[in-house]
């Protein structure tokens, strides 16, 4: 019984949270009870992600399953920023900006803090590859400072904007940029994304053996990897869209405790992100801190480098500015972030104070978005 309970509720959350998506998007006028239900299904859904991803993950290897759940979460998040901005408004404006930063905010200090503090508490001493780690931690910087720092200080135009031509360089240096990256994790220099296991040798170029990869547990079939890719990409769908029906019950609960309305947008974003968060602290638990870096910065990246291109496209065809340059108070906690990220990953290996400074950063930005 147990066993069949084990197997059916990855497959039937996702759909259960679809049919509820459907039959409560859009509407403003849902009871306390159906709130409620929707939160129930959403974190479940949560779950039901994480497991599919997981499923997917050890059927292709690393660093693939890392980048699935990335890019998966990535495109929805674009859907979900052009839904919201399509209305216009001021809002609009800084949508893409406030969402971008809070995922870079969240996974390179929320997610990297956390993973290696759990680590750490379980292995003492957590090691990951330095090459694969530098390359991450330098590809988000260049991306985070080209798409958000840099516009505030242009000045072709009398807003924290690109102009026309400005957008279109900075989009497909994204692209590029994003494009390089991936190559050279999966196809280049796999090697210095798998994980890193402490043991005899040195620690940067042990790899882990067949037993440290959970050889014991069977290899899903292509079959059972293709249903849960579907099942993962429906139940991502389903915590956005549900995120999004659950919106205006945290508006009024941000509204309620006295936060300002930009607050909503870290909240959802700590929704979305949240299939990551758990996938990165499950791997940082079994000692695979390269395989949470793998979620975090490829997590960081792709916002970034998928984000920005596909909301300057859109932003041809929707009303408003699209404003991204960040404000000073911003561009210092990104600074920050960055000379803490790359102090963390060049010894190629972590202690709880490494750990303890990015998580003091991450409380450091929702510290700011509660009280600017």
């Amino acid at each position: 019984m147990t066993s069949w309970i084990s197997k059916a509720w990855p497959v039937a959350v996702p759909v259960v949270a679809a049919i509820v998506l459907v039959l409560t998007f859009g509407r403003h006028d849902l009871p306390t009870a159906v709130v409620v239900l929707v939160a129930v299904v959403l974190a479940g859904t949560v779950l039901a992600a994480v497991h599919h991803a997981e499923v997917v993950a050890h059927r292709v290897g690393e660093p693939f399953g890392s980048l699935v759940l990335a890019v998966a979460v990535t495109i929805i998040e674009v859907a979900l920023i052009i839904a919201l901005s399509s209305s216009g408004g001021a809002k609009a404006e800084t949508l893409a900006r406030d969402t971008v930063f809070s995922a870079v905010m969240i996974t390179m200090n929320g997610l990297v803090g956390l993973a290696i503090l759990i680590g750490t508490i379980r292995h003492h001493t957590v090691r990951f590859n330095q090459e694969g780690a530098s390359a991450a931690t330098m590809t988000v910087a260049a991306l985070a400072v080209l798409t958000l720092v840099l516009p505030t200080f242009t000045t072709g135009t009398d807003n924290a904007s690109f102009t026309g031509a400005q957008l279109v360089f900075v989009a497909i240096a994204s692209l590029a940029l994003y494009g390089l990256f991936v190559f050279t994790q999966t196809v280049a220099h796999r090697d210095f994304f798998l994980p890193v296991v402490s043991g005899p040798g040195p620690s940067s170029t042990r790899r882990p053996s067949a037993a440290d990869d959970d050889a014991h547990a069977a290899t899903p079939t292509g079959r059972q990897t293709l249903a849960s890719l579907g099942l993962l990409l429906l139940a991502l769908v389903a915590v956005v869209g549900l995120a999004k029906v659950e919106s205006p019950a945290i508006e009024a609960g941000v509204a309620a405790v006295g936060f300002p309305p930009s607050f909503v947008g870290v909240v959802i974003a700590l929704l979305i992100l949240l299939p990551e968060g758990i996938a990165a602290s499950k791997a940082a638990a079994r000692n695979r801190v390269q395989t949470s870096l793998n979620l975090a910065m490829g997590s960081a990246m792709a916002s970034i480098g998928l984000t920005i291109p596909s909301i300057a496209v859109a932003s041809l065809f929707m009303p408003g500015t699209l404003l991204l340059g960040l404000g000073s108070a911003q561009i210092v906690l990104l600074a920050l972030t960055v000379v803490a990220a790359v102090l963390t990953v060049l010894p190629g290996r972590a202690t709880r104070l490494q750990g303890g400074v990015h998580l003091v950063v991450f409380a450091a930005f929702i510290v700011l978005s509660i009280a600017p």
